[in-house]
């Protein structure tokens, strides 16, 4: 039987995979992100929230940088550029340091969000410093620190470069009203994958689910955000705004799913050695982590269903009693210019959240300057939502929820 013909957009995306010569990452910024979700859960839910919320006036922190030239930015290993002779510098920081003579501590600490969230916790539960100017976390717990209190308001005045060239689709986002505490570091979607060694194209959520040739070789994300965000928009619902029925109705659907055997398993990173391998046919799967497979075997492919895809940001943020605020925005204005943040986005190859780097990158590397991965088409990124700020509340509901269904 004939297929119907591929819409342009996804053309472009499913030809932007095609094998090229991967940069330096030896592993995927999203594979370390697996482990949170109900852990992390567990330890925000965990904190005495009534005890510890913070206001400006409750938790008040000094800025020293006029006179104190340094700073302390920690990140998710591989998540910064390298230089290719030597990969201790990262070239684009090593420039920041000469332009402002601000001193930079880089640290790649963060492996995932629950288990950097514990390290810092008790420090902003009670207003102390934690002796980091920059931290970088996933835009849902970056939600949570923000609803606490815990992190500073910055100064838009500081950080013009942000406020002209951010993407339009990251602003005032729900975990960060009026986009006046967190900064989109870089970003990726979640979709569907599928090996074409073993399976023939699969376009849609619905096909994951009941189709014949598939049972059994199928694997969904143990993410809550990323799994159920693709369910909820296979029933129309979106994402960012639904009701605890629309909720249920979509974990019924992926309760008939698992009961009938067309799920084999609910996976962290995991997925990934399988679908190479073609232990599975097909998946729900992290862009970047595709990128990188499709870059070994042309014949692995990644899919943004119809229904839509999910799209989830690190965003930068400055805790309390940081005592180098203005230094964290001098370089967070920095990454916003173009020029520099297509020079990041060449070595990263996540969504570049900065308008202008599309341009940029035709001067860095002009083989990356058209793939929708880095930088989405409006319609594609018009398909992408975040999920729903949970409060803790319904964190805990719908977590429960969702663990009896995938059963780990």
């Amino acid at each position: 039987m004939r297929r119907p013909p591929l819409d342009p957009e996804t053309r472009a995306l499913l030809a932007a995979l095609t094998p090229r010569p991967a940069a330096k990452r030896t592993t995927s910024r999203r594979a370390v992100l697996a482990g949170f979700g109900a852990a992390a859960l567990a330890a925000v839910g965990g904190c005495g929230t009534e005890g510890t919320q913070q206001t400006e006036q409750s938790c008040t922190s000094t800025d020293t940088s006029a006179t104190d030239k340094k700073l302390a930015f920690s990140n998710w290993p591989q998540y910064l550029d390298v230089d290719d002779a030597d990969d201790n510098r990262h070239p684009t920081l090593d420039a920041f340091e000469k332009q402002t003579g601000i001193r930079v501590t880089y640290h790649e600490e963060i492996n995932d969000n629950d288990q950097f969230f514990g390290k810092i916790q008790n420090q902003l539960a009670h207003c102390r410093p934690t002796g980091r100017d920059i931290i970088v976390l996933t835009s849902w717990l970056a939600g949570r620190l923000i609803s606490l209190g815990w992190v500073q308001e910055l100064d838009p005045a500081k950080i013009p470069n942000v406020r002209a060239n951010l993407l339009p689709s990251l602003r005032s986002r729900a975990t960060d009203p009026g986009g006046r505490h967190a900064v989109p570091w870089q970003g990726g979607l979640t979709g569907l994958a599928y090996n074409a060694s073993v399976t023939k194209e699969v376009r849609t959520v619905d096909e994951l689910l009941t189709r014949p040739d598939l049972k059994g070789k199928v694997t969904m994300l143990t993410e809550l955000r990323d799994t159920m965000g693709l369910m909820l928009q296979s029933l129309g619902h979106d994402p960012a705004e639904f009701t605890e029925a629309q909720f249920d109705a979509a974990l019924d659907k992926l309760r008939t799913a698992v009961d009938s055997g067309q799920i084999r398993r609910f996976t962290g990173n995991d997925y990934a050695p399988e679908l190479q391998r073609g232990d599975i046919a097909a998946c729900v799967g992290w862009s970047g982590d595709i990128i990188q497979l499709s870059a070994q075997d042309d014949r692995i492919s990644f899919v943004a269903p119809d229904s839509g895809i999910m799209l989830f940001t690190d965003d930068m943020m400055v805790p309390n009693q940081a005592a180098h605020r203005s230094n964290a925005e001098a370089l967070m204005n920095y990454y916003y210019e173009p020029e520099t943040a297509a020079k990041l986005a060449a070595y990263v190859n996540y969504i570049c959240p900065v308008q202008g780097a599309q341009d940029a990158m035709t001067k860095v590397d002009p083989d990356l300057a058209d793939n929708p991965l880095i930088f989405p088409t409006p319609d594609l990124l018009g398909k992408a939502k975040e999920f729903m700020p949970l409060t803790e509340a319904q964190s805990r509901t719908y977590n429960e929820k969702f663990q009896t269904v995938i059963g780990t």
